[in-house]
Parts: structure tokens; sequence; C-alpha cells
């Protein structure tokens, strides 16, 4: 509670600041006028584009951590920062003479930035989040073009941008509650997931949506030039600023982004992993089989069986990638299992076994909060269904369950079969495989059992070498020294 309190308090503070300070220069003695169209011009182009080049790079980062949220982001600051540079080259006396371009376009960028932001806030299994990450490869290319063609438009017709009237009343008040009220709901559901997650981003994107609305307050009411109204274009910049921090200290480092380029299309398992265990999963689950200690290794082990069979099944490269990632946080639900339940040694009550069978729903619960697309969401909430379907939570059958949540399944299954427990000791590789046949047609997809026999017949190394190698072993081993 105490730490609550505190984000609540840093908050408001971060956001009352500027906003105290802007009404207390508007109209003081102060608040002179800086006249500067040369500065205008020359530093908001060249802020706005190294912004934009920013914006741009986070939406490639986005596209290869296969996370729709960080794409909206993206699109978001690309809207601010592209509309931007176009509002410093419209600095009337340097390149154009029309002074309605750069007045107006700094509201156009506004309000572009926080429809994506607002879009960004929406849960991924809703459907028209669906859609949007069925085309998110696209999605980035796509706007910058029709950006560009905007800004081509404005530029060479100046005057088409005053049929919106943002600087008249009543269109710039009702810009405003417009941009309130996104970026409102945009705080609080950015501000609930950070309190249950603690996510750097989170709290990033909850500052960044706030400077934008002061922003938009000076945007509307500052006087052009004065020194009150330069403090928008600070807080525009610090809102790329903190988004661009936000997405480096949770998602990437430059080893990872340099690899994520290098592995796209890499096929060895181990590098897939590695790759896509960007810092955010690599605390979910971490935090997961700190909960567990049955899922020491669990989740990397089938992250790469369940890859290898993807392989053998011959996956897309995008379905190979939403492996890896649904693979390694497949059970990030039992965070919300209770100790005594998660590590009791002995068998279940039924009481405590709806308790376990829980898990896939609020695992998929938090995922679809932090981004995950919904191929790697089926595989956290459909690993468990059974091809007769018997399984949970959702009882589908046959083809209703995802492929890659299939996939998964028999992974799952094999690595849970061939590893120790508080109750049981490992089966060996010939009692899991002689499991797992007798079960085809029953909990697993017929298909995936002949693909995973076949693997298993042609590559026994690999699965002696995987438990070796588990990094969450390694790991172990580290701290023990």
């Amino acid at each position: 509670m105490r730490k609550n309190m505190w984000v609540y308090t840093r908050l408001v503070l971060l956001m009352l600041l500027p906003l105290a300070g802007y009404f207390a220069l508007r109209g003081s003695e102060l608040d002179k006028s800086i006249n500067a169209p040369q500065e205008h011009f020359y530093i908001v182009s060249l802020v706005a584009m190294i912004s934009l080049i920013l914006a741009i790079a986070v939406g490639f980062v986005a596209i290869t951590l296969r996370n729709i949220k960080i794409s909206f982001l993206s699109l978001s600051y690309v809207s601010l920062s592209a509309l931007f540079v176009l509002h410093g080259l419209s600095t009337p006396g340097f390149l154009t003479h029309h002074s309605s371009t750069a007045g107006s376009t700094a509201q156009l960028s506004v309000i572009l930035a926080v429809v994506w932001l607002w879009l960004s806030s929406i849960s991924v299994d809703r459907p028209l989040i669906k859609w949007f990450a069925q085309l998110q490869r696209m999605l980035l290319p796509l706007w910058i073009s029709l950006l560009l063609a905007l800004c081509t438009i404005l530029w060479f017709h100046p005057n088409l941008i005053l049929f919106l009237h943002f600087k008249e009343l009543p269109m710039k008040w009702a810009a405003s509650l417009f941009t309130i009220a996104l970026n409102g709901w945009t705080i609080y559901r950015y501000l609930q997931a950070y309190i249950s997650s603690r996510f750097p981003l989170q709290l990033a994107i909850v500052y960044s949506s706030g400077w934008m609305i002061i922003a938009q307050l000076i945007i509307v009411s500052g006087e052009a030039w004065n020194i009150s109204w330069w403090l928008y274009h600070f807080l525009l910049l610090a809102s790329v600023v903190v988004m661009v921090w936000g997405i480096v200290n949770q998602y990437v480092s430059s080893k990872s982004i340099t690899a994520s380029i290098k592995l796209m299309f890499r096929a060895n398992p181990r590098d897939w992993i590695n790759t896509y265990m960007s810092s955010s999963v690599r605390e979910l689950v971490m935090t997961t089989e700190a909960r567990d200690s049955y899922t020491a290794g669990h989740n990397y082990r089938v992250a790469l069986y369940a890859l290898k069979l993807g392989e053998e099944l011959s996956l897309s490269s995008a379905e190979l990638r939403a492996i890896a990632q649904g693979g390694l946080v497949h059970d990030v639900g039992k965070l919300r299992i209770p100790d005594t339940i998660l590590n009791k040694p002995g068998k279940l009550t039924p009481e405590e076994r709806e308790i376990i069978e829980v898990h896939p729903i609020s695992g998929y619960d938090l995922c679809k909060r932090l981004g995950f697309m919904p191929e790697e969401l089926s595989v956290i909430r459909s690993h468990h269904e059974k091809w007769d379907g018997s399984g949970y939570p959702d009882q589908l059958a046959g083809e209703q369950i995802p492929l890659l949540a299939r996939v998964t399944a028999v992974a799952d299954v094999y690595d849970a079969l061939t590893s120790s427990r508080s109750y049981r000791k490992a089966m060996s590789h010939e009692a899991a495989m002689e499991i797992i046949l007798k079960e085809s047609g029953r909990h697993f997809d017929p298909v995936c059992v002949q693909a995973w026999e076949r693997l298993v017949r042609e590559q026994t190394s690999f699965f002696e070498e995987t438990v070796r190698n588990s990094p969450h072993l390694k790991l172990e081993k580290r701290m023990i020294k």
C-alpha cells in the first residue's frame, strides 16, 4: 500500500508541476515574448526528426518482439513526431509564409497520438485489436505512408487544415476534451497494470499520457511565442523520450536489438529462446519459477521442445516466434495460485484442483494486458486443452484447440513426465514416450504426436542436451557458488 501511495504521489507531482508552472507564468511579468522563429524552425524540426527516427526504430523492435502494444506506441509517437516535423518546417518566414499549418499541425499531432495510445491500452483479445494484430507487420509502413501523404498535401495546400477549425471555439475545446478523455482512460488502464505488474514501460506511458494532456491545454490557451507557450514543446519531447526509455528499460538492450534482427529467421531453437526472452518475459518466467520449485527450467525446456516440434511441422517463422514467447510464459498464471496449493507434496483435493485449473485464464488475463499477440495468448490459455474435449479451461476439442497450443501441449506433458516433482521421481524418456503415444487422439493431436515421434527418433541427443543446458539450472549453480 505504501508503494502504491508513492506511485500516486509521484504521478501527481510530475503532472501538477508543469501545469502549475504554466499557470504561474501565464500572464505574469516573467511570461515575456521570445519571438525566435529561427530557433523554432531549426530546433523543433531537428528534434522532431530525431524523435521520428526513434519512434520508427521502436516500431521495428515491436515486430521483432511480437508485441502489438509496442506497435501502437510506435505509431502514436510516429504521428506526434512526423507532424511536429511539419510544424517546425512550417515556421513562417523560412520555407513557407503560411502561418496556418504550423499552428494547427501541433494540435493534429496530439490528437492522432492519443488515439494510438488509447488503442494500446485496450486488451489484445478485443476484436479490433485482434484485427490490427493480424496486420502488425504492415501497420508501420502503411501509417508512415499515410502520414507522408498527409504532410505533403498540407504543405502544398496549407489552407486545407483551416477546415478543422482547431484555433476556433468550440473546436479547440472539443479537441481538448477528446484528448483528456482518451488519455485519461489510457492513464487509468496503464496505472492499473503497473500496480499489479510493476513493469517500467507502463509507468512511462502514464507519465507520457499525462504530459500530452498538459501540452494540449497549453496549445489551446497559451499565447504564441511567450515563455509559457514554449513549455508544450518540451512536454511533447519528454513524452517521446520517456516512452523510449520505458521500452529500452523493459524489453531490450543494444545487444538484444541486434540479436533480434540477426536471429529473426534463424532455426536454432536455443538462439530463438535467447533472442525472444526479453527482460520482461525473463522477469515473468523467473518470478513464476521462484514461486514453484517444479518449474525451474520447465518453461525454457517446454519452449525448446515446442520449437523443435514446430519446425518438424513446418510452421512459419511467425508461428515459431509465437511458440517461443508463449512457451516461455505458458505457466505464468501460477503466480496467482496460493503457495500451499502450488507446492503441495501430496495429491490435490478436488477444490485445490479447481484452483490449479484456473491458471491458464489467469496467465491469459495478465499477458493480454502486456500486449502479447493472439497466437502467444492461445498457447497460454489452451495448452491444457485435450483433443477429446476433456481438458481445461474451455473444454475445446479437436481443431477447436489452436494449433500452437496443441504443439505446446505435447512439449509440456513430455517435460512434466521427465521432470522430478515433490511427490514422484522423473520418468524415463521411454516411459514418457509410451504415455504420449498412448494418448494420441485422446489428449494430443495425432498429427503432433506423429511429428514428435519422428523428431525424437531422429534427434535423440537434442533431448538429452536440453536438460543439461537449461539456463535456469546454470543460474542456480552460479547462485550456489
